[in-house]
């Protein structure tokens, strides 16, 4: 188990060294520009590892589900209530429960793959090499930028802070162009 960790240590101190080297000729724009550029780059892995990363059994058991769950609906719609409420049970305790319980799951596990193990790779990578001493050694100054505020002392914007805020900020403007040109298709379709 030991050289299991040093191999994952070994390979995750090869890929900050790695791109370390590939982010130093962008240090001159400053680490704004490089945090923004990394909150971009990680939302487009997020994205395209959404599309590539789907497994086998997550489509049979979506398939699966659909096909228990249109069951149910047509036993819900029985002309006896009492016994159409009956049947219905006897499919959520057949198989229904059990597999929308693995459909969760798979789900949830590929999420976690898909969206969120990237975030944090790439936010360890952000809290430890921008971290207030290297921001210092780096570009001169301990912190991003400065936020003026109702005290004497101005509120300082860290790395950290800022890369979950355009994260954030980059998500929201993906989700709301995707909105828009969705609504824009259906208007040009129903125009036609």
């Amino acid at each position: 188990m030991d050289n299991l960790w040093d191999n994952i240590m070994v390979a995750v101190h090869f890929c900050t060294t790695l791109l370390d080297q590939l982010l130093a000729p962008f240090h001159v724009f400053g680490p704004v520009f490089i945090l923004t550029l990394l909150a971009f780059v990680t939302v487009l892995v997020t994205k395209v590892l959404n599309r590539v990363i789907i497994t086998k059994r997550y489509v049979t058991l979506e398939k699966e589900f659909q096909h228990w769950f249109k069951i149910r609906e047509e036993a819900m719609k029985g002309e006896d209530y009492d016994k159409a409420k009956r049947l219905a049970r006897n499919i959520d305790q057949a198989k229904l429960n059990r597999v929308y319980y693995d459909y969760f799951l798979e789900g949830f596990l590929l999420g976690l793959v898909r969206n969120v193990l990237p975030i944090f790779l790439m936010l360890t990578y952000v809290n430890e090499s921008f971290r207030a001493e290297r921001l210092d050694l780096l570009f001169g100054k301990e912190y991003l930028f400065k936020l003026p505020s109702t005290s004497n002392s101005p509120i300082l914007v860290g790395s950290v802070f800022y890369f979950v805020m355009i994260l954030l900020l980059i998500y929201l403007v993906w989700y709301t162009v995707k909105k828009v040109i969705k609504k824009k298709n259906r208007v040009d379709t129903s125009l036609n």
